[in-house]
């Protein structure tokens, strides 16, 4: 699946928000103003439930949080690069810079995994982590994450 078919620049944005539980607040605000069918409370809880079960912090700086919504019939992708790193918990004990978000339909499991696994795999491609780290721009940002 091509990222520009579930990441809408409207979805993508440089910013600070200053801790884990602002930044998927965040998210979910993004989320609901995209989405009007979506509450920005129903995305939050999704992706704190899957916090709690254990970190989305994967090493490095990065960070996939993800949830199943039973209200949607396609996966959303939101792309958030934070001006500062925050504390993420993630496994490497480092902060977390670069967010890619993910929710999905509940029952579509394994285009779930499908797609957080090519995420996770152009993140991890030096050059690419590299150039996003250096934007600024909402706009400049999405073009590079979906190339």
């Amino acid at each position: 699946m091509e990222l520009c078919t579930i990441l809408q620049p409207e979805c993508t944005t440089c910013a600070t928000p200053g801790s884990k539980k602002k930044v998927l607040e965040l998210i979910s605000d993004l989320v609901a103003a995209q989405y009007p069918t979506l509450s920005s409370q129903e995305v939050f809880e999704s992706l704190l439930a899957r916090e709690k079960m254990g970190s989305t912090g994967i090493g490095n700086g990065i960070a996939i949080p993800h949830g199943r919504l039973t209200t949607i019939d396609h996966p959303i992708a939101i792309f958030v690069k934070c001006e500062e790193a925050i504390p993420f918990d993630a496994i490497d004990k480092q902060p977390v810079d670069i967010l890619f978000a993910l929710l999905v339909p509940a029952d579509q499991c394994q285009q779930h995994l499908s797609t957080l696994s090519s995420m996770a795999q152009k993140l991890s491609d030096k050059q690419v982590l590299k150039q996003l780290r250096k934007i600024h721009d909402s706009t400049e940002l999405y073009q590079v994450i979906t190339q």
